[in-house]
């Protein structure tokens, strides 16, 4: 039989998952305490109890989404060939995904929370940190050539692309481009983007690779990116993983 707390836990991450739903198909400007309340099926009293304000909600989606995000980095330093990088930005991309509320109202969410605001630098600064290893392990396996000036701008470019990637497919569609079953042709388009900053760096035989995969992942069905590709290349995604 459960111990109270331990329903309490489950009660606190319930709400979790259910807000981080919301947050993601509505948008968290528009997403109150009554709505989440109504969803879950619980009163407002109740959600207040685990989370007396909304910002609170807030702040633990993003210590889960930055938890994950440091977990998947470490990843940066196994990266050696086009075959390696194309999975770590599609891993990448899905865990945007995950969280994308954060993305799709970023610059809402810095103006009114101090804590986006401050560990969001350091998320960027992170990220850019970790495709510089990415570039490192390219140039150690012989994938790409470029100078250390380059690979800063060209970190730094990648960065700003995988940032603003669905701020920018909410533009073009607004009403659907976030939808879930939008999810698989997003990120390939986000992830083929970011990848395409180094096509004139690789070498010859990697950027080939490199249009090979664009181009059969372009055909493939609308499914879960990484578990298609693990599927297809599991020696490269092994190595990401293990």
């Amino acid at each position: 039989m459960a111990t109270p707390a331990k329903k309490t836990r489950r009660t606190a991450e319930r709400i979790l998952d259910v807000t981080l739903e919301l947050f993601n198909r509505f948008g968290e400007p528009n997403v109150s305490t009554t709505l989440i309340s109504a969803e879950l099926n619980i009163s407002t009293g109740n959600l207040y109890y685990h989370y007396p304000a909304k910002d609170l909600l807030v702040d633990r989606l993003f210590d889960r989404y930055e938890a994950a995000l440091d977990a998947l980095l470490k990843a940066a330093e196994d990266v050696h060939d086009v075959e390696d990088a194309w999975l770590f930005f599609h891993m990448l991309f899905e865990l945007i995904w995950q969280y994308r509320f954060l993305y799709r109202d970023l610059n809402d969410l810095l103006s009114k929370n101090r804590r986006i605001e401050t560990h969001f630098q350091y998320v960027l600064k992170e990220k850019t940190q970790a495709v510089q290893r990415v570039l490192a392990g390219l140039d150690r396996g012989h994938a790409i050539r470029l100078t250390a000036p380059e690979a800063e701008s060209v970190a730094t470019a990648m960065v700003v692309v995988s940032t603003y990637w669905l701020s920018y497919e909410y533009v073009r569609d607004p009403r659907h481009a976030l939808e879930p079953e939008n999810a698989g042709a997003a990120l390939l388009r986000g992830a083929s983007h970011v990848l395409s900053l180094l096509a004139p760096y690789f070498e010859p035989a990697q950027k080939q690779h490199l249009l090979g995969l664009a181009q059969a992942y372009s055909k493939a069905p609308a499914s879960p990116l990484v578990r298609a590709h693990r599927a297809a290349t599991p020696t490269a995604s092994s190595r990401m993983t293990s």
